[in-house]
């Protein structure tokens, strides 16, 4: 078939410029990608320079794969530096069975040593876990989540080098889901991490979890900040975790405990959570920020108990339904008080919580509460900013000025002396009574 000259010319100048575009794009990418990084860097592991020889088509590719070489350098230097500060976790925990009630398999536990057929008394069992933490200082503290520590009637930890030692535990914060193990080590062998700056992290930053996923020891994954801000629940707290950070990095059982860190190392947080269905990663994991351990992991070295200021409030964020719903200005942010603990600060204060329910289109709104907009003149948007000012900036006995706009609409400020957060047993018992 014969073809039309300028044609061809045509189609061969857009092929040359189409293959051009996707070399300079592709190497443009690598580098927005890695520049943060390598900036780091650039004195440790330089970029190789182009040879003049080198055409421009194979220029690109050449400076990728450099980029690459480093970047994969980089990640393995780190590892090889923090993994020495990474401990497993292997812990036991006494379970006692009451063998008084008849077995429901129709069979008593023959090969259980010591233990009679026609024996009344309880049996002990034992739950073993894992988990794994980091070494904090050089007397030999190590921190990691208190769910990993809970109830625990023997802890051992285990170093990269295969060291091993017999850990106590020191205290446990469930409210942060924190804990301080305690080993016998030379200060020589203990190799404590570099501690970050959590409220300085932002989205898009690079994130690496060492851990212990699945009993599989010390692995390391890597992803980015995925978000910032979020507020989880302590699985041992009726209390919201504040500030959590969100990470893509592969978390899964077993890394509980363990640090998050940054590009430099640096850890950002504690790996504490992840959202899934089926009890494996899915791709958003949490982190305690490691800003709340800086507060929290000194009082548990102590031996002694966090107090956290206590407000005595349970509520929400307020929506946009809910503002048109209670008539608010356009434009009003707070949070919306949905129930008070009696006789807690906030009760005392004279707020009153939601007293009516709305069913919209299927949905049920809470209505009729104070709205809190401002604490000691700072600006509450949501629930997660009135949690992170009470725990960063506030102790119990304090005194704060709330600014609320009461279900009438009159705007108030109003005094609110601080108590301290009770336990969970005391929560239950005081709502029974």
């Amino acid at each position: 078939m014969n073809q039309n000259p300028s044609f061809s010319f045509k189609l061969l100048t857009i092929g040359l410029t189409a293959l051009l575009l996707l070399a300079l794009l592709g190497s443009f990418a690598g580098g927005v990608m890695l520049a943060p990084y390598l900036s780091d860097n650039a004195q440790a592991a330089p970029l190789m320079p182009v040879r003049s020889d080198l055409t421009a088509a194979t220029a690109p590719a050449a400076q990728t794969g450099d980029i690459l070489a480093t970047y994969e350098e980089a990640l393995s230097q780190l590892y090889q530096n923090t993994v020495p500060s990474v401990v497993s976790i292997r812990v036991t925990q006494k379970i006692e069975a009451d063998t008084s009630m008849p077995n429901p398999f129709g069979f008593d536990h023959p090969d259980i040593p010591g233990q009679r057929q026609d024996q009344q008394s309880p049996r002990e069992f034992f739950n073993r876990g894992l988990g794994t933490g980091f070494v904090w200082d050089t007397e030999g503290h190590i921190v990691t989540n208190n769910h990993v520590v809970a109830d625990a009637s023997d802890v051992e930890v285990i170093f990269a080098d295969g060291t091993s030692a017999k850990a106590e535990v020191l205290g446990a914060d469930p409210n942060s889901d924190l804990a301080v193990i305690k080993v016998d080590l030379p200060a020589s062998e203990l190799k404590p991490v570099t501690l970050g700056d959590s409220d300085q992290v932002k989205v898009g930053q690079l994130t690496i979890a060492i851990g212990n996923p699945f009993g599989q020891e010390f692995t390391m994954t890597s992803g980015i900040v995925s978000a910032v801000g979020r507020t989880i629940r302590s699985g041992n707290s009726a209390f919201s975790i504040p500030k959590a950070i969100q990470t893509d990095a592969s978390i899964n059982p077993g890394n509980s405990g363990g640090p998050l860190l940054d590009r430099t190392g640096a850890v950002i947080g504690i790996n504490s959570q992840i959202l899934s269905g089926t009890g494996a990663n899915n791709g958003i994991g949490f982190a305690v920020p490691v800003n709340t351990a800086k507060q929290v992991v000194p009082t548990l070295i102590k031996g002694e108990d966090y107090e956290y200021a206590w407000l005595g409030i349970s509520g929400g964020s307020l929506t946009l339904e809910v503002a048109e719903l209670m008539k608010l200005p356009q434009g009003t942010q707070g949070v919306l008080v949905i129930d008070l603990t009696q006789d807690g600060p906030a009760d005392k204060a004279g707020l009153v919580g939601s007293d009516k329910t709305l069913t919209v289109d299927g949905e049920e709104y809470q209505l009729g509460g104070d709205l809190i907009t401002a604490i000691n003149g700072q600006p509450i948007r949501e629930m997660d900013e009135l949690i992170g000012y009470l725990l960063e900036k506030t102790h119990p006995g304090d005194t704060v000025q709330l600014d609320v706009i009461h279900p009438d609409g009159q705007q108030e400020t109003v005094s609110v002396t601080l108590g301290v957060r009770p336990s969970a047993e005391d929560l239950i018992q005081s709502s029974v009574e």
